[in-house]
Order: structure tokens, then C-alpha cells, then sequence
């Protein structure tokens, strides 16, 4: 956003400012701020919506902690995952400032760093579960969570004005994979304490019942894996350690030897073992070299790709394009991670080609080859009545999905005036045991698109947008500019609007109004190359409109002669 933020008068109170992640899922961030102080719970990105063409990534807009910077007094991480942690690299450009998180999630970050050459720059403070962090007025424990990424915690934040649970992504799941579980007790003491304040993940809330466990995927490989003849791959994201882990003990269960594939898959992966979250028998690691030696059936393949990412190795593979794997009949390829949103066509082509390769494909929607690291209705229903909150807020997702977590909230006890849906920008404001959402202070996104970043915004989208549909038809003039006379052109050149070589002789009409147009035109007229762009683009688009229903980018070019 252009225009300069309208502060909020400070009159008290804690306040709590969403910069990310309500009304949205991606590009979780949350202001926590009492009298001098700030404190920041998570910086992550968003991967570009269908419509944001040409945009790599999106990040929030940090106006608000720009403007007041030398209050902030740090970042608080939650895990590992790219919409909690992925704006990091462009934030920590703009704001100098520490960073508190478990030991993966901060191996992570620390790699992440390493590509924008600021690891020597950022104060990275490694903190475990039931760890205390006091920042200016603000006391933060740090509460273990299961997730789909390990090392996850909630937030515990003591303010002058109450306590605050700040959830991050969770499930409950009983039997987690590391055999780490979910600090029921810990939710339970705030409970007993008193929370002035619940912001729980509302990812899951149209989903009935409970989460299933983690372990459910490991059975899902097991039953799977002894049945395979060739060579078995499996697509999961890089930071599911716990996904990873399963997969490794599934193949060398059955004697297979593991070969990693994807930069993010190899580099966590050795952050993993390097921390201890990831354990690996000597010898089973095996790599592309290697590969063609070994027999199919002795041959486990974890990649990424699992999105039908156009450049991925698993794309390349599935379309027969990959140098050193091929595909044959007897493969079999294990999607182990859900079709996000938006993604389901690609990934629907990926399979398609799958099979057209000969190979068996197991998927979400056919086995379960995957579970959510979110908590659905009934955890939800348990994260509420152990801590029972005086207000809640929802946070982590779409707007229909805060609507329905503060309606379930409702129904186990939480009056509705006291459940606040808020989105980006606004304040909410708890002061003396009463909140209220008090206001909105700037936010919105901010475009990343090659190195540039924040260069594009909301016009230069609608452009390209406007370009990918109607196409661009260039009108190139050369005008002696002392007689008005037209000596070159008018030449048009069009792109994405017609195909040239058959439509010539619309073309040819095309240049005969704008020279009808010329000719009716005074010396002093065309002397104002501004006005004669202007009623060029005025009657080519009234022309264009009329004849086929179509509205190029008209882009006239003036030449002085």
C-alpha cells in the first residue's frame, strides 16, 4: 500500500495487530504490542495465487514494524514451515533483530540466511519446549505442539494485561512419531491461571472429529513398500522430517537403500541427522551414481515435486525428461502430501503422466499416504476447554474458516462477544479484562518477483493479467515533426491478439483508420505526441471492441524524424 498508515492513539492496553494470516493461509504474522514494546510472532510468505502472474513469492507488509522499529525487541518462531519463517531473508534486510526458536526450525532459517549472506548478521537463540524468553514487558514460554513439522510449539505470551495463547499450527496427535506429545498440562496450568486470550490455528476447523496420527502414514508404507517390484519414489515436502523418517524405516525394512533428490529435500534432511531428528542406519544413504547399479527392487527415491512443480525433478520424470531416471512399468510413486489448494489440476496431470510412464501412483485420495498437521473440531473443541479463554480470536486461515472456529468456540462456552474475527491490519485491543477490536493500522502484501522486491504491485499485476487475456497490439509511427508529415508507418505489430500471418488483412484496415485518423489531424496536433497517442489508443480500442470483442494493451510508439 502507497498511503502512509493511520496510527491508532496509543491509550493503553495490550495490542495485538495481524500483519499475515487471518483471511488468508500463508504469510502468518502477528504484532504483540504494550506501552514501548513489540514483540513478533512468526514472518512467514505465501506462494502466489493463480492471478499474481509472474510473482515468486509474497510477503507481508512490515510498514507498521518499520515505523517503530526500535521497539520491536524480536521474532518469536513457531517451526519450520515456509509460511511461518519464509519472509525472513526480506524482513531481516529492513529490521535488525533477534530470533527465538527450537533447534530445527532455527537450522532452517540459519540455511535460509546463508543465501542472502546474513547469517553473520541475525542473533539466532536456540530454545526448547517449557523455555522462558523475556522481551520488554512481555514473558514468553515456549509449549510443544505436534505438527507436520518437528520442533513445533504455541506461545505462551504474559502481558501486563493477561495471558496470551498463541497456538501456531497444532493436532493432538497421541502417538506422534518422535514419541513427543502435545503439553496438555501446560495448556491445562494457563487454564488454571487464567488466559486473558486464545489465537488458535483454524486451518481444520471444517473438518469433524480428530486429526489421525502421524504413525498412520508409516502403516500406510509399510503395507505398501513389500508389494513393490521396481523402484519406489516418494514425493513429501522437505521440512515433514517425521514423513522422511517413516520412509527411510519402511524401505530399509525391506531392503531397499535411499537416495534423496530435490536441494531442499537433501539440505534438511542433513540438517535432520546433523541435530538428531533424523535418524539413518550407515549405509543406506545411496545417490544418483549409485543408482544405476543397484537393482530395482533394492531402490527408494524421496524427492520433492510433490505439487507438480513444472521444474521439479518428479515433473521431469513423469514427462520422460529427467537424464538419469526413467521410469518403468512396475514403479511405483507415493504422492505423500495433500493437493493444496489451487494445485489440483497440475498435480491431477502429474499422475496422468505418471501412468502413462507405467507406473502405479498412490495419492491422499487413494490411500493414506498422508495425514494434516492440523487440528480438526474436536482437538479444537480440547485446546479450548483446557485453556479456557476470556476472549478468543481465530487466526491461520481463510475468513469463512475464523468464522466457524469462533462459532465453535461459542459452542463450548466462550460468550460471542467475546469471540473477535479479525483480519489483516486490524487492533485488537485488550484492556482491563475487555476486548475490542480498536481500529486498523496498514498492512497488505508485498510482491517478490525475481530481485525485485516490492516493484510490483496491484497496476503492474492488472497489466500483466490484462496482457495474458486480450494480448498487446503495438502501433509504431514516424512523424516529421517540423511538416506533420507521416513518413514511416503506420506499422502494427501484434502479440497474443491475432495471429498476424492470417489475419493480414484486418491489419491492413487496422493501419487504414489510424492513417484516416493522421490525416485528419492539424500540424500543431501531431506536434503533441501525448494527444496523438491518446486518440490513437482512443479509436483502436472503439475498432477492436466493435469488430471482434476484444481489448488488446494498445501501445502506440511515436518516432522523430
Amino acid at each position: 500500500m502507497d498511503t502512509a498508515p493511520a496510527d491508532i492513539t496509543d491509550n493503553g492496553g495490550l495490542r495485538i495487530i495481524p500483519l499475515g494470516g487471518l483471511g488468508e493461509i500463508g504469510l502468518n504474522m502477528m504484532a504483540y504490542e504494550h506501552g514501548e514494546d513489540i514483540i513478533v510472532a512468526d514472518c512467514g510468505l505465501m506462494f502466489p495465487e493463480p492471478q499474481m502472474l509472474g510473482i515468486d513469492l509474497v510477503i507481508p507488509d512490515i510498514t507498521y514494524l518499520r515505523e517503530r522499529a526500535g521497539r520491536v525487541r524480536g521474532i518469536l518462531l513457531t517451526h519450520g514451515h515456509e509460511d511461518h519463517i519464509g519472509a525472513l531473508p526480506y524482513v531481516l534486510q529492513e529490521l535488525s533483530l533477534p530470533l527465538y526458536g527450537t533447534a530445527l526450525t532455527l537450522g532452517f532459517i540459519r540455511e535460509k540466511l546463508k543465501e542472502f549472506d546474513l547469517e553473520s548478521e541475525v542473533e539466532l537463540n536456540v530454545v526448547k519446549p517449557r523455555d522462558v524468553v523475556t522481551l520488554g514487558c512481555f514473558s514468553v514460554e515456549f509449549i510443544r505442539v505436534s505438527h507436520s513439522i518437528v520442533d513445533g510449539c504455541a506461545l505462551a505470551i504474559r502481558t501486563p494485561e493477561g495471558v496470551v495463547i498463541h497456538t501456531g499450527d497444532f493436532k493432538i496427535d497421541q502417538t506422534p512419531v518422535d514419541g513427543e506429545l502435545t503439553d496438555l498440562a501446560t495448556f491445562s496450568r494457563y487454564g488454571d491461571e487464567g488466559v486473558l486470550a486464545l489465537l488458535a490455528d483454524s486451518t481444520n476447523v471444517e473438518r469433524e472429529g480428530y486429526t489421525l496420527s502421524e504413525r498412520v502414514v508409516g502403516e500406510a508404507f509399510d503395507e505398501i513398500f513389500p508389494r513393490c517390484e521396481g523402484r519406489i519414489i516418494v514425493a513429501a515436502f522437505s521440512s515433514n522430517i517425521h514423513r522422511v523418517q517413516q520412509a527411510v524405516d519402511a524401505a530399509v525394512r525391506c531392503g531397499r537403500k535411499v537416495l534423496l533428490n530435490g536441494r531442499s529435500m537433501v539440505a534438511n534432511v542433513a540438517i535432520a541427522r546433523q541435530l538428531g531428528y533424523l535418524r539413518m542406519p550407515e549405509g543406506v544413504l545411496t545417490d544418483l551414481k549409485e543408482l544405476q547399479h543397484l537393482p530395482k527392487e533394492q531402490v527408494c527415491m524421496i524427492t520433492t515435486g510433490s505439487q507438480g512443480e513444472p521444474m521439479s525433478s518428479l515433473a521431469r520424470i513423469a514427462m520422460d525428461d529427467h537424464k538419469q531416471i526413467k521410469l518403468e512399468a512396475g514403479d511405483t510413486v507415493i504422492l505423500s502430501s495433500r493437493f493444496i489448494p489451487g494445485n489440483e489440476k497440475t498435480i491431477s496431470d502429474l499422475i496422468n503422466h505418471l501412468y502413462r510412464r507405467g507406473a502405479e501412483v498412490f495419492h491422499e485420495k487413494v490411500s493414506e499416504v498422508h495425514v494434516s498437521g492440523h487440528a480438526s473440531q474436536e482437538e479444537l473443541k480440547l485446546m479450548l476447554n483446557l485453556t479456557r479463554p476470556r476472549h478468543f480470536v481465530p487466526v491461520h486461515g481463510e475468513y469463512r474458516h475464523l468464522v466457524k472456529h469462533a462459532r465453535l468456540a461459542q459452542r463450548v462456552g466462550v460468550p460471542a462477544e467475546r469471540c473477535l474475527v479479525a483480519v489483516n491490519g486490524d487492533v485488537i485491543r485488550f484492556a482491563d479484562g475487555r476486548g475490542e477490536i480498536a481500529g486498523a493500522v496498514e498492512s497488505g502484501r508485498v510482491y517478490i518477483d525475481g530481485k525485485g522486491i516490492g516493484d510490483v504491485g496491484e497496476v503492474v499485476l492488472k497489466d500483466r493479467k490484462h496482457l495474458s487475456e486480450d494480448g498487446m497490439v503495438v502501433v509504431i509511427i514516424a512523424i516529421n515533426q517540423a511538416s506533420g508529415e507521416v513518413i514511416y508507418g503506420p506499422d502494427i505489430v501484434s502479440r497474443g491478439f491475432v495471429f498476424e500471418d492470417e489475419s493480414q488483412q484486418y491489419l491492413d484496415e487496422t493501419k487504414k483508420i489510424v492513417l484516416d485518423l493522421l490525416a485528419g489531424m492539424s500540424i500543431e496536433t501531431l506536434g503533441e505526441w501525448g494527444e496523438v497517442k491518446q486518440e490513437v489508443r482512443r479509436i483502436l480500442r472503439r475498432f477492436f471492441n466493435k469488430t471482434i470483442e476484444r481489448r488488446p494493451v494498445i501501445l502506440p510508439v511515436i518516432l522523430e524524424m
